[in-house]
């Protein structure tokens, strides 16, 4: 069985961390993949594994021995799921190996705003404290996080293991969710999505990417926030009108926001949210640490198991 990973580099550039899945079959790696090479690399391929390298229907059609396609991640926008239903390709994704990681993304950018650790560092590093005749060196208000309202949007495994790090700092915890208010734990509070963006401190994203989600922050939305407020994103970059929130973040309505995706990754060079100093940006960085990464190739690994002994989990449909 000839298995090819597309798209390697950034999940594990080293081949000896691939070794439990070339115990499975012919393997060879990628470390990235153009859309013209895509075919010639796939075509004697019977599993192919992508991150984010795209397989449409255009592609998966010219791909004949192919039988399993799998996403190296939770999202698989990537994948035309119904052209390879078609063609009887099975395709599994990773759900859920990065929830603990991106909820640490969400408070380390929302500490890094409120406490200004970075800053500080810096500041100290320059001499800056040393030249100073007091104990105590401060150029920046810092926020304390107790009592302030953390506004989730989407509260599947992510935005629920967020809401329990905030309730830990004292936040409060309101939710833009299909769940009921009954099956939130006592004292979230389910509200809609005006109510949440109108009122809350901080508000954090966790809703997938689709047609209803897509802009669903706006200029409209940006300036029903609280003067002030916080906005994280680690969901995906589409979610976020970046020109809108450029114009809140240099008007000052909002005080910060922290992104770990963009709408274009790499970001083009002239995008505005790269000048402004109250705009802290992460290189979609929240997925990979150690832990999580180890998880993601051990799960990928036991769907492809799976679907070898013909008992295949974590489909796609």
């Amino acid at each position: 069985m000839k298995i090819v990973v597309l798209d390697g580099y950034t999940l594990y550039p080293e081949r000896e961390k691939w070794t439990a899945l070339e115990q499975l079959g012919e393997l060879v790696i990628y470390s990235r993949t153009s859309r013209e090479d895509t075919v010639s690399r796939a075509v004697e391929a019977e599993v192919l594994f992508t991150n984010k390298t795209v397989l449409d229907g255009e592609i998966i059609r010219q791909l004949p021995r192919l039988k399993y396609i799998g996403v190296l991640a939770t999202g698989y926008n990537i994948v035309d799921v119904k052209a390879a239903e078609e063609r009887g390709v099975v395709v599994t994704n990773v759900p859920a190996y990065s929830t603990d990681s991106v909820a640490q993304m969400v408070f380390a950018h929302l500490l890094n705003i409120t406490q200004r650790v970075e800053h500080y560092a810096g500041e100290v590093r320059m001499g800056a404290w040393s030249g100073q005749p007091d104990f105590c060196y401060q150029n920046t208000p810092l926020t304390e996080l107790t009592g302030k309202v953390m506004g989730i949007v989407g509260l599947g495994h992510t935005g629920a293991a967020t809401a329990r790090v905030a309730e830990a700092f004292g936040m409060k915890v309101w939710a833009y969710t299909s769940k009921t208010q009954e099956d939130l734990p006592m004292g979230w509070k389910k509200v809609d999505l005006d109510e949440l963006f109108a009122g809350a401190d901080v508000v954090s994203l966790h809703c997938p990417l689709n047609g209803q989600t897509a802009h669903l922050v706006n200029a409209s939305r940006l300036a029903g926030m609280k003067e002030g407020a916080v906005l994280i994103n680690t969901g995906r970059g589409g979610l976020v009108d970046e020109v809108a929130l450029a114009e809140a973040l240099s008007s000052g309505k909002l005080r910060a926001a922290g992104l770990d995706v963009m709408v274009s990754e790499p970001p083009v060079a002239d995008n505005p949210l790269l000048r402004l100093e109250n705009c802290f940006i992460t290189p979609h960085l929240a997925w990979a640490t150690d832990e999580a990464k180890q998880r993601l190739v051990e799960q990928a690994v036991n769907n492809l198991k799976a679907w070898m002994k013909n008992e295949p989990i974590n489909i796609i449909r």
